[in-house]
């Protein structure tokens, strides 16, 4: 059996990554696509009080259990189901419940630090990094937390300051780096997605 094509999707927070993967999942129906976000994989901080939990620094590496993900990406290329967990990022803990991904010729692995695991870049056939200003990411990223996550505007803009812009620096921008595709203007970008489609659906009828 051939081991499915690995697309790995990387960018800062609010930079378009989840539009680009759904106008590829679009763009590439019928053929099914096997999807697995990192931001599911956060850890899970049951065991800690609610403000130790806000304390937590998530957009560090360490807050994510990759290992999980890596060893879920094994098995889809192998041709087995997996079950992600799921999170709820109101409260910090993982859900009850599975959702299985199923296996498929194409795997999309989306997130922040994607492209900084070097496990996860090891699995990877092609590696895109989405790329947008910063003031847009926060922009996007207030209005995201406020509507889906009931979080006060100074409370995003003081995690921002303490952690999300200094973990951007040192490990998001980064990663750019082993990206062999920096799509600019995400979402927006129909060009570069046409291309990323073309060089996908390639790769697909080749293998």
């Amino acid at each position: 059996m051939t081991p499915a094509l690995v697309v790995g999707i990387a960018g800062g927070s609010g930079s378009g990554k989840s539009t680009v993967v759904d106008a590829l999942i679009e763009g590439l129906a019928p053929e099914p696509v096997a999807r697995l976000s990192h931001d599911r994989y956060y850890r899970d901080l049951t065991g800690l009080s609610a403000e130790a939990r806000s304390r937590e620094n998530f957009d560090h590496p360490a807050a994510l259990e990759t290992a999980l993900l890596v060893r879920h990406l094994d098995e889809l290329r192998a041709g087995r189901a997996v079950a992600p967990p799921s999170y709820d990022f109101a409260r910090h803990v993982r859900r009850p419940g599975v959702e299985e991904v199923h296996p498929a010729r194409l795997v999309i692995v989306e997130g922040v630090l994607v492209l900084a695991e070097p496990e996860l870049r090891a699995r990877m056939d092609l590696r895109v990094f989405v790329d947008a200003d910063a003031d847009l990411r926060l922009a996007r990223r207030l209005a995201r937390d406020r509507a889906e996550r009931g979080r006060s505007t100074a409370s995003i803009l003081e995690q921002y300051e303490a952690t999300v812009r200094p973990m951007h620096l040192a490990f998001v921008e980064p990663s750019r780096h082993h990206a062999h595709l920096v799509l600019p203007e995400g979402g927006h970008n129909q060009v570069g997605i046409d291309l990323l489609l073309a060089g996908i659906g390639a790769r697909l009828s080749a293998r």
